[in-house]
């Protein structure tokens, strides 16, 4: 196992909480999610508006191929992935852009 790797997989481990991946039309996998939900402002012309997002990453070695219309389970919330995963560039994590349904 490589040293990157090796560190994801620590990571994970330490920070990551419980959730559960559901493709479209598919099996549901207990996976490991790391939780970011930054803010998001955005301008409107002359206003701003302020919005939550939801992102979570996941190990790309639990779900090998996720897709835009799948779901997440975490902390009692259901998310549906928007938009393409984004895997970084040692294709050892996922970052996906969730919204609560």
């Amino acid at each position: 196992m490589n040293p990157f790797s090796m560190a994801v997989d620590a990571t994970f481990q330490s920070f990551g909480i419980p959730a559960t991946y559901t493709p479209g039309g598919g099996e549901s996998v207990a996976i490991t999610a790391m939780t970011k939900r930054p803010d998001e402002v955005t301008a409107f012309g002359d206003t701003r508006i302020h919005s939550e997002t939801a992102v979570f990453e996941f190990r790309v070695s639990e779900v090998l191929s996720p897709r835009s219309g799948d779901q997440l389970h975490v902390d009692g919330v259901d998310y549906l992935i928007q938009g393409e995963p984004v895997a970084d560039r040692d294709r050892l994590v996922w970052t996906l852009d969730c919204y609560p349904v």
